[in-house]
């Protein structure tokens, strides 16, 4: 991935979707024994598994990496409406070209990434990134509603990743 920094941004979701994708999916209570987990990237190639927002998470990290910035990236939480179960929680992550553009999503579920007015099967919940956290009004629109602290999982996470860069970097 290192290689690629000096990619366009759309090659590089293409590159980071696909490395991602490949990934086996696994359930968090079956690969780590709890109901939810929220998977550092590092902590899901090592094990090779992990679930929806662990998908959406690497892809996120992956993609800040490579220098694509915060602004144009939400983890969204969405509800799978035609997958089995109905209506499933499910993660993706949106990809904003500009603030007020159509998002492009990239999905551990189909391998393409499409414009969510494509994906007529997904229904947006709440978003979030380092900067904020906003609520759905509708499909590519939200309200702000504070900073993405306010989730708990999160902000574990974070902290995680702060002590596996921490562990890198002595």
């Amino acid at each position: 991935m290192e290689n690629s920094r000096n990619k366009s941004e759309s090659e590089k979701l293409e590159l980071v979707n696909q490395f991602f994708n490949q990934t086996p999916f696994v359930s968090d209570m079956e690969h780590w024994g709890k109901e939810d987990y929220w998977a550092t990237p590092i902590e899901m190639l090592a094990t090779s598994g992990g679930d929806c927002e662990d998908f959406a998470i690497g892809k996120y990290f992956t993609l800040v990496q490579m220098g694509v910035p915060i602004k144009k990236l939400q983890i969204t939480y969405v509800k799978a409406m035609n997958w089995n179960p109905i209506n499933q929680a499910h993660m993706v992550l949106a990809y904003y070209q500009t603030p007020d553009a159509i998002p492009n999503i990239l999905d551990n579920l189909i391998p393409e990434i499409k414009p969510a007015t494509r994906r007529k099967d997904l229904t947006p919940v709440y978003s979030f990134n380092g900067d904020g956290l906003w609520l759905a009004k509708e499909r590519g629109l939200g309200k702000n509603v504070g900073g993405s602290s306010r989730i708990k999982l999160w902000t574990d996470l974070s902290s995680r990743m702060g002590k596996e860069t921490d562990d890198q970097h002595p």
